[in-house]
């Protein structure tokens, strides 16, 4: 791995040099392909000890320079045609992810074991973890690292980042339930059994507040096992009084209590939300 690192690392840095279709390029760039495709290395990760995003960043320029090798072809489907600079992800069966019709993922993406794919989509880069469901128009944008037993609803967007350099991955944690139509991106992260209500907006700069000390916890990061849904809070300015996007966490979970979705409901809807 430490060789594959350092030839990328090489090739990046050489990267205005190198004439598209390069044989020699692109076989060590799809050897990296490969091995995100199959999960056995990933863009990001929490490390353990001290719970912080590790982004490695040589696996980014490693897509990047995959698109600057390739040229865009046609790709044929069934009756549908693309065109893309890259592949689609195959063997899924064997893999024992479900993908209805109407659903992509791209080579490159890790689908973990019992991964449900509703018409969705799911970009190089990402990892998605066993037993997750990316649900009707759902999208997982490049490098994005959702966890297991996740439950991405009907058109939740889950922002991708390939640049600039050292920029975060959104990160989505394991049983987290992210409700219909929310929005997280630019390197925000919901922590572990956490749960968004529908239509929540959460990113690097939301602030995420704790409705019942109107404490800030921090920005663009939902605490583990905590129930939040999005607000507004007011502002005043000289040209008069305004309200701003804001995260409201309104209920802490039992940690590792199994979400119980007519309770979470209930939960929501006290508060103006839903699931």
């Amino acid at each position: 791995m430490d060789d594959l690192s350092s030839a990328i690392t090489q090739l990046w840095e050489h990267r205005e040099d190198l004439p598209p279709g390069d044989a020699g390029a692109l076989e060590v760039v799809e050897e990296v392909i490969g091995l995100l495709d199959t999960g056995e290395v990933r863009v990001a990760e929490i490390d353990p000890a001290s719970q912080e995003v590790v982004v490695h960043e040589w696996l980014r320029q490693a897509i990047l320079l995959r698109f600057a090798l390739s040229s865009l072809e046609p790709v044929e489907h069934g009756p549908f045609e693309y065109t893309d600079a890259l592949p689609l992800k195959r063997d899924l069966q064997a893999a024992g992810v479900r993908a209805l019709p109407g659903s992509s993922a791209r080579r490159g993406a890790f689908l973990g074991r019992g991964v449900v794919l509703m018409p969705s989509y799911v970009n190089i880069g990402a990892h998605v973890g066993a037993g997750t469901m990316v649900d009707t128009w759902a999208t997982v944008g490049s490098c994005a690292q959702i966890g297991a037993r996740v439950h991405l609803s009907g058109g939740v967007g889950i922002g991708g980042v390939l640049e600039p350099p050292n920029a975060r991955p959104v990160i989505i944690e394991d049983e987290v339930l992210i409700g219909s139509r929310s929005m997280v991106t630019q390197g925000a992260r919901v922590g572990e059994g956490a749960v968004l209500g529908e239509g929540t907006i959460l990113n690097p700069s939301i602030p995420v507040i704790d409705a019942w000390s109107g404490d800030e916890l921090g920005r663009g990061y939902v605490p583990p096992w905590s129930v939040a849904l999005g607000a507004m809070r007011r502002k005043e300015y000289p040209g008069g009084e305004f309200f701003l996007p804001c995260v409201l966490v309104v209920r802490h979970l039992t940690p590792g209590e199994r979400h119980d979705k007519a309770m979470l409901n209930e939960i929501l809807r006290e508060h103006g939300g839903s699931a």
